[in-house]
């Protein structure tokens, strides 16, 4: 895309619910991922893969990520990721 992200604030996206995702994002100047999830042994790798990918994919380079997932899929992970992107940006003049 070619668009560079800046996280200015802490922000939010998701619930603690079964087969959901919530994720925290804060500054950072590199991208950290801090993963809790209950099926982290076996797909662990695969949620922070997916987390930092969309991050990349939409232009983040600098963000501390903390997930607490309860089992959400692929495309949940993504919609929390990309809301809580948008929250933590700060410009509330866009929709």
């Amino acid at each position: 895309m070619g668009k560079k992200v800046v996280i200015k604030k802490m922000a939010s996206a998701g619930t603690v619910e079964s087969n959901d995702i919530l994720i925290m994002m804060s500054p950072d100047d590199t991208v950290e991922i801090e993963l809790e999830s209950v099926v982290e042994k076996q797909y662990g790798e695969i949620i922070k893969k997916t987390i930092s990918d969309t991050l990349k994919e939409e232009g983040v380079e600098g963000a501390r990520v903390i997930a607490k997932d309860k089992g959400a899929l692929d495309f949940t992970i993504r919609a929390r990721v990309k809301a809580c992107i948008e929250r933590a940006r700060g410009e509330e003049d866009e929709l």
